[in-house]
C-alpha cells in the first residue's frame, strides 16, 4: 500500500513538472520569433568570426579545422545566451500576476522550477538544429551517430536546464528587469570567454585556466565537442563531463526552489 502510494506521488510530480513546461513551450508555439532572432548569432559567430579565425596561425586545436572546433563552442553559446536571460520572463510572470497563481498552486516549488527548466531544454535543442544544419553547410566534419546525436541532445538539456535555473536565481535575488539586465549581461562574457569555446584551455594564462576549470560551460563544450564531430576527443571525459553538468544543475535547481517563493514579495 505505501509503495503504491509512493508511485502515486511520483507520478503526480511528473505530471506537475510536465505540465509547467508545457505550459512554456506553448508560448513558443505561439510567438517563435525568440528562435528565429536568435538564429543570427550563431550563423554571424561561424560565418564571420570563424571564416577569419581560420586563416589565423598558432592557434593549435589538435590538428582539428578551426571551424570544426569552433561549431560545438558556438553550440554551447547559443544554449548559454538562450538560458541566461530566461530569469527576465519569470519577472514578467510575476508583473502580470501569472507567478502568484502557479506559487499558491499545489505544486511544490521544485517541480515549478523543473518545469521551466526541462522547457529551456527545447530552446537549446531548437539551436543545435541551426547550428547542426549550418555547420554541414560549411563542411564541418559530424558525426551523425544515433546515440552521439542522443548525448549531444542530454548535455544541451543538462546545459539549459544548469543556465536557466541559474538565471532564475538570478532573477529571484534582484526582482527586476532592469538589474536583471544588467547583471545578465555582465556574467554571460565572462562565462563565455573563460571556457574552451572559441579557443583551447592550452592557450590561457594559468589563472585563467583555473577560472575555466571551474566554468561548467567549459565542460558543456568538451563533451559536445568529442560527440559532434567526427574526429571529436573529450579532455575530460564525458562521465566528468555529463557528471559536472548534472550536479551543478541540481544545486541549482535546489536553490532557485528556495528562492523561487520569494520573488513574489
Amino acid at each position: 500500500m505505501l509503495r503504491v502510494h509512493s508511485i502515486f506521488k511520483v507520478t503526480d510530480y511528473l505530471t506537475q513538472i510536465l505540465a509547467v513546461a508545457d505550459a512554456e513551450v506553448c508560448k513558443l508555439r505561439r510567438d517563435p520569433s525568440e528562435l528565429l532572432t536568435r538564429a543570427f548569432q550563431p550563423v554571424i559567430w561561424l560565418l564571420l568570426f570563424g571564416e577569419v579565425m581560420t586563416n589565423v596561425r598558432g592557434l593549435n586545436t589538435n590538428s582539428i579545422p578551426y571551424l570544426d572546433f569552433l561549431a560545438p563552442g558556438v553550440l554551447a553559446q547559443s544554449v548559454l545566451f538562450s538560458a541566461i536571460f530566461y530569469g527576465i520572463s519569470v519577472i514578467w510572470e510575476r508583473d502580470l500576476g501569472v507567478l502568484h497563481r502557479q506559487l499558491v498552486s499545489p505544486a511544490p516549488r521544485s517541480a515549478l522550477v523543473l518545469g521551466k527548466a526541462i522547457s529551456a531544454g527545447v530552446r537549446g535543442v531548437s539551436q543545435a538544429i541551426i547550428v547542426y544544419a549550418l555547420a554541414m553547410l560549411l563542411g564541418i566534419q559530424l558525426s551523425f551517430t544515433p546515440l552521439n546525436i542522443l548525448a549531444v541532445t542530454a548535455l544541451i538539456w543538462a546545459g539549459s536546464a544548469l543556465f536557466s535555473t541559474f538565471s532564475l536565481i538570478i532573477a529571484c535575488l534582484v526582482k527586476t528587469r532592469e538589474r536583471f539586465m544588467g547583471i545578465g549581461q555582465v556574467l554571460t562574457m565572462p562565462i563565455f570567454f573563460a571556457s574552451n569555446a572559441i579557443y583551447p584551455i592550452e592557450i590561457m594564462p594559468n589563472w585563467l585556466q583555473i577560472i575555466s576549470l571551474g566554468n561548467p560551460l567549459t565542460y558543456e563544450v568538451d563533451g559536445i565537442r568529442a560527440l559532434m564531430l567526427k574526429d571529436g576527443v573529450s579532455k575530460f571525459g564525458l562521465i566528468q563531463d555529463f557528471s559536472v553538468l548534472l550536479i551543478v544543475a541540481g544545486l541549482c535547481v535546489a536553490v532557485a526552489a528556495k528562492l523561487y517563493p520569494r520573488l513574489g514579495e
